[in-house]
């Protein structure tokens, strides 16, 4: 099921890119866009979790400088039978935390600062065990193509509309401009919003099943469900310098200043939900 959720969203994707090109570029537009695509998959595959890291601003961190953190993460991933993931740190008051890779043997676990001074033991244990659910059901590989791709959508439109506007791109023949430059126009606005609607869909599905297994992890769900409060609450006032590629495989939707219908266009469930789910949760042991 992984395999067919992952080839499906390369190919959704690698669609819209060709898409792109053909509106603006015709077949030459389209070979373009489809030697970009061919190139966009495999580092996405291959290179997404570097990518995801880097645009955080995520460093390693070693376990003298955050034995709290490799504490917990060592039990629960020896619980879960999990490799231990790569530990990084990124260095923003705003609490959050996404786990990324293409798989477990590969995954990477990135904490904020805001996030291991506001949490408890067992807050944190809950966050953990929530990015460790992630790696297990393989939503790490799903989610980091996706930030991948979506981004990269994102970037080619974003030329688009400069190229429009210095008169780079289109061409053809005089009496093709207008309806071609109507349907450039729609395919910058289109484009990403469909690559925003794919995350979409994938995202807040995810996320619930992380929140389960995560709390089935450690045995309750107290710790999750104060620690979705504390960022819940937290995030409401302290903006997150991140792209909003990235942002899609946080534990809870960063404030961006940038973003005004977050709510609307948001790759997360309400958190309001995602708490009443685990409140309503039976856990036996």
């Amino acid at each position: 099921m992984r395999t067919l959720k992952t080839a499906f969203l390369l190919t959704a994707l690698t669609l819209i890119l060709l898409g792109i090109g053909q509106v603006f570029g015709g077949h030459r537009g389209m070979t373009i866009a489809l030697i970009f695509a061919i190139i966009m998959n495999g580092t996405a595959y291959f290179f997404s979790d570097k990518i995801a890291l880097m645009s955080s601003g995520a460093k390693p961190i070693s376990r003298e400088e955050a034995p709290r953190l490799y504490e917990v993460m060592e039990r629960l991933a020896g619980k879960a039978n999990l490799p231990m993931p790569k530990l990084y740190m990124i260095p923003q008051a705003a609490p959050n935390a996404f786990a990324t890779g293409r798989n477990p043997s590969h995954a990477s676990v990135a904490v904020t600062e805001g996030l291991m001074q506001l949490m408890d033991d067992e807050e944190l244990e809950g966050v953990i065990a929530h990015e460790l659910s992630h790696v297990r059901n393989y939503d790490i590989l799903t989610s980091s193509i996706a930030a991948t791709l979506a981004g990269a959508i994102t970037w080619v439109a974003e030329m688009g509309r400069w190229g429009m506007i210095f008169g780079g791109f289109g061409g053809g023949r005089d009496d093709d401009r207008e309806g071609g430059g109507i349907a450039a126009i729609l395919m910058l606005f289109l484009a990403p919003l469909a690559a925003l609607l794919l995350q979409l869909g994938i995202s807040r599905q995810r996320e619930y099943q992380a929140d389960a297994s995560g709390a089935r992890m450690v045995g309750h769900p107290y710790g999750l469900i104060r620690a979705l409060e504390k960022l819940g609450a937290y995030n409401k006032r302290i903006p997150m310098d991140i792209s909003p590629s990235t942002s899609a495989l946080c534990i809870v939707a960063p404030l961006s200043g940038k973003e005004f219908l977050s709510s609307l266009f948001s790759t997360h469930p309400p958190l309001s939900e995602r708490i009443a789910r685990l409140q309503g949760m039976t856990i036996t042991r």
